[in-house]
């Protein structure tokens, strides 16, 4: 007999099940809640997905109906093909903000693209699919994510993904793809912030903000020196407030500061350095921007790495775009859940410890 309800089950019965009725021998969300608890443990492909759940189907009884047991891994494909993401989209967005810490005030948003290369299907001549995804520094969380059309790049969705998230006081940080007039609009539109990288796709912009710290006054400078892993790196920021002479500032909505980054990496063998160049619409000391703009790489190390090197997404090769698309969530959600978990151990660890131990995974599970 099934028990009380999670949250995550709730939002999944919100998604549109299509099927036609003789096809619904297997509810939609047991087939989704199977899937995360499968991924939580190990598992990586339809087979064992439908493995796992006939080793667990009397621990899955607990809070799962299956009024059929367990689907085969043909129908739990079929099911992941036919669910549309836009409203796995909406479910994920809704489920995350129950997820997040409230007395976080002001969250750091990393907007990034990522390609699932495993997704690439050459017989057919299509591409593998490009998801842009927003990574809270502080709660540690993947907010949402969008699928970026074939035809087109990531800076069409990420406006559309900035919709898709309550993103009101937060601070927005994006690379150089998007730096654009068009998303900085829609950043201040949506009561936030933004920190966006300058670079060449940006070229008279560039130039002028080069040519301000070469002859202007900084506001304030913070450097700061971390030691580890065998080298010592630098960061220094200096900042300027008086945009008077960026002409192209009138183009920016909310621009107040500019930002120059200077990093130094010394090896003991080698030293190189790399200068990189900002504009924000806050108007913070040289320390803040120094520590946001570290913060922002959490989406490179923290997420990315993170879904290769413990969820080997790359090598997923689901190639029906609507399954590639919507297990990408799966996994987002089983990584929410397990970074989540506050207990000691890497992902790594949690997730061999939840496929041996039934109730650290209902633990995991049942975390709101």
């Amino acid at each position: 007999m099934a028990t009380k309800k999670t949250s995550l089950q709730e939002h999944f019965e919100s998604i549109p099940d299509y099927r036609i009725n003789r096809n619904k021998k297997h509810l939609l969300s047991d087939i989704l809640i199977l899937s995360v608890l499968a991924v939580i443990c190990g598992a990586e492909s339809w087979d064992s997905i439908e493995t796992f759940g006939k080793t667990k189907i009397d621990f899955l009884k607990i809070f799962l109906k299956l009024p059929n047991g367990i689907p085969s891994h043909d129908t739990i494909n079929r099911v992941f093909s036919a669910v549309r993401p836009k409203f796995f989209e909406k479910a994920f967005v809704h489920w995350v903000d129950g997820l997040k810490n409230k007395d976080i005030k002001k969250e750091l948003i990393s907007i990034d693209g990522k390609c699932i290369r495993g997704s690439k299907d050459s017989f057919h001549s299509k591409s593998p699919i490009h998801m842009v995804s927003a990574w809270a520094s502080q709660n540690q969380l993947v907010l949402g994510q969008l699928k970026v059309d074939e035809k087109s790049n990531e800076i069409t969705a990420i406006p559309l993904l900035l919709d898709l998230l309550d993103i009101a006081g937060s601070i927005i940080s994006i690379d150089a793809m998007g730096t654009q007039t068009a998303i900085a609009d829609k950043i201040i539109a949506n009561k936030a912030d933004y920190i966006l990288s300058v670079k060449n796709n940006q070229k008279e912009l560039l130039e002028q903000v080069e040519g301000r710290f070469e002859n202007q006054a900084k506001a304030s400078m913070s450097e700061v020196v971390e030691k580890g892993h065998g080298r010592i790196q630098t960061r220094r920021c200096e900042v300027i407030t008086n945009l008077t002479f960026v002409d192209n500032s009138c183009f920016w909505t909310g621009l107040k500061s500019i930002i120059k980054i200077t990093s130094k990496r010394d090896d003991g063998k080698k030293e190189s350095t790399q200068v990189r160049y900002y504009i924000s619409s806050l108007l913070e000391n040289a320390a803040m921007f120094n520590t946001h703009i570290r913060a922002h790489w959490g989406i490179e190390n923290r997420l990315h790495w993170t879904l290769d090197m413990v969820f080997d997404e790359d090598r997923q090769r689901k190639r029906n775009q609507n399954a590639a698309n919507n297990f990408s969530f799966i996994r987002k959600i089983a990584l929410n859940l397990l970074k989540k978990d506050i207990s000691k151990g890497s992902l790594v660890t949690k997730r061999l410890k939840a496929g041996w131990d039934d109730q650290f995974l209902l633990k995991i599970l049942n975390q709101i």
